[in-house]
């Protein structure tokens, strides 16, 4: 068996008049993150982590924000797409770690059904999906509220 780990970082800014969706849900919020497709943070952590393990390089480079048919599209897709893409070389995702830092809204009572969604979508077991919330302490970016980021960290194998 071939295993490997790849690591991901997204942030998008927060804003008026947006959707918030993270990990493939949507929350209630004043606010929503600015980005060309829904800007789900946490999902475009996880695609370059798992792109990063596969060395497939990155979320940007097989859906670029100058492509029409990328725009507000679902994360969920790119999600999907990236398991598919992982899939051609031979492998499919073991776990994931995942930390998504936000002032608000709170997410811990939210966190199951992030879970459960991300694994529905890679086909993986929820027990393989871990998400952790955390702030900044009112600090940087993160702390003012004026934007999301998430990282993550992905086992992927292939058996051969």
């Amino acid at each position: 068996m071939k295993i490997r780990v790849g690591f991901g970082y997204d942030v998008h800014r927060l804003v008026e008049g947006r959707e918030l969706w993270l990990g493939g849900i949507r929350l209630a919020h004043e606010k929503g993150l600015l980005g060309h497709s829904d800007a789900d943070v946490l999902i475009h952590a996880i695609c370059d982590a798992l792109l990063g393990a596969a060395n497939m390089r990155d979320i940007g480079y097989h859906f670029p924000d100058t492509a029409g048919e990328y725009e507000n599209i679902d994360s969920k897709i790119l999600l999907r797409k990236t398991v598919e893409l992982i899939a051609t070389k031979g492998y499919v995702a073991g776990n994931i770690d995942a930390t998504v830092c936000a002032e608000r809204p709170k997410l811990k009572a939210r966190i199951p059904e992030m879970q459960q969604t991300l694994a529905d979508v890679m086909g993986i077991d929820p027990d393989d999906v871990s998400i952790k919330a955390t702030t900044t302490e009112k600090l940087g970016f993160t702390g003012r509220e004026e934007g999301i980021s998430a990282y993550a960290t992905v086992l992927i194998h292939r058996n051969d």
